[in-house]
């Protein structure tokens, strides 16, 4: 029965793979694992941090994919993973004592044997392990900064992890700046603030990450800033991460960035093609993929020159393919998959003005209406579409992207990006009229 289960749950993970964007599928789908099969029931583990999450918004997606793998439905059932100890898992805290705050909000996927070093990284990964095994001692704070998806959270939650691994006496925390602002928000509202100020100063490890997003709140900056100097003057810990350097938070208040520069500011620039191939062949290796040959994974590097996420996303798309066409997974597959998503280097000079005329030609609108304030549904998801377009197919920066959009700062069109992202997820008829924007583009681009 395990052979005969694990490879039914191989199938459900190439359709979960298909039918979500790559980090959706790395943090919430990638970590299950099934326990049980009968003839009319699954049962599926999840880890205790995000059971209820998969539970709301997965659920009936996860029906789908395990209906189709065994070829008839059956009742699911979502249950809290065991506890498990081992060289790469978090250690669990003994009975009776409180779980570290790490342990249940990194994200256990993220370590550092699993991170690929390369020249555009190398400074900011061992500073980052020097800070994970001597945590307070050295480079404190730690600002990790970078462009998105080249690798920042993966070192936030690595340090969480091998602290927690390490030191499991240790309070920690993680949170999104977002995360934190919202929190703080939500304390004010509800007279809770002493509970909040508990919850991020009463501990030994802080790490932020996305801290850009405290921007132009004031009074979350104003709270911030006291947490950052209660913090550091106990000792502890401090890691945040951002999509930029300290001096360009130009909106944040100068005692804090002069705070943020204090320690160590380490950048992560976009991966070279040696790094982009060896992280393809290393998450091959990690994830079993047989016939992943070099120029596979070469053509694959060509591709997606910027964003790991992207970059291992589409390695997931091409063995998703396979395995649902029952193809071997070859050079042609690989660019018959990729060319519609990833059109090759000579293809890809498009301009941001290129995708409105495209998004605006598939959803009826003049340029004005994609440019406006307005905020209806009419207007609102094109837009989205256009920045999650114009962020994917061109390498303008979030700011610049912005300024093309009437003016818009970079914080809007990373907002849009995840909402779009979180809609192609769940909505096929988005994924749809994504791909039909795609195929405006490629055709007036040929």
């Amino acid at each position: 029965m395990n052979a005969e289960l694990d490879q039914i749950w191989t199938r459900v993970q190439a359709e979960l793979a298909a039918a979500v964007d790559e980090p959706t599928y790395r943090v919430w789908l990638e970590p299950l694992q099934p326990l049980e099969l009968s003839s009319c029931a699954i049962t599926i583990q999840a880890p205790p941090q995000i059971r209820g999450w998969v539970q709301e918004r997965f659920g009936r997606l996860l029906q789908r994919c395990v209906t189709h793998a065994l070829g008839q439905p059956v009742a699911i059932s979502i249950v809290v993973s065991a506890p498990v100890t081992g060289p790469s898992r978090q250690a669990q805290p003994a009975a009776g004592q409180p779980r570290p705050a790490a342990m249940r909000l990194a994200n256990p996927g993220y370590t550092f044997d699993r991170f690929v070093i390369g020249d555009s990284n190398r400074l900011a990964h061992a500073a980052a392990l020097t800070v994970a095994e001597l945590p307070g001692q050295a480079y404190n704070p730690l600002f990790i900064c970078g462009p998105p998806g080249v690798g920042k959270t993966h070192l936030m939650h690595s340090i969480a992890n091998l602290l927690a691994d390490h030191n499991p006496g240790l309070a920690l925390r993680t949170a999104t700046g977002e995360a934190f602002a919202s929190e703080f928000r939500n304390a004010l509202g509800g007279g809770q603030i002493d509970n909040f100020k508990t919850r991020f100063r009463d501990i030994n490890v802080l790490l932020i990450d996305d801290v850009q997003f405290i921007e132009r709140k004031a009074r979350t900056e104003e709270e911030f800033f006291h947490t950052f100097n209660a913090l550091h003057e106990a000792g502890a810990q401090i890691v945040l991460t951002s999509d930029r350097p300290p001096r360009d938070l130009q909106a944040l208040e100068d005692r804090l960035r002069e705070r943020f520069e204090a320690g160590l500011v380490a950048d992560i620039k976009p991966p070279d093609l040696n790094t982009r191939i060896a992280i393809l062949r290393k998450r091959a290796l990690q994830d079993k993929i047989e016939h992943a040959d070099e120029e596979v994974l070469e053509a694959i590097a060509q591709r997606i020159t910027l964003n790991v996420r992207s970059l291992e996303g589409a390695l997931i798309r091409v063995v998703a393919y396979s395995s649902l066409t029952s193809r071997p997974i070859s050079l042609d597959l690989a660019c018959e998959v990729l060319d519609s998503l990833y059109p090759t280097p000579a293809k890809r000079a498009l301009t941001v003005q290129q995708i409105q005329a495209a998004t605006c030609e598939h959803f009826g609108l003049s340029r004005d209406d994609l440019l406006s304030s307005s905020r209806t549904a009419r207007v609102s998801w094109p837009r989205q579409v256009a920045m999650y377009l114009s962020r994917e197919l061109t390498d303008e920066s979030l700011p610049r992207i912005g300024r093309h959009f009437g003016g818009r700062d970079h914080t809007t069109v990373l907002h849009a990006c995840r909402r779009a992202d979180e809609r192609l997820g769940d909505d096929p008829a988005c994924r749809r009229a994504v791909e039909n924007v795609r195929q405006i583009l490629l055709h007036d681009h040929s």
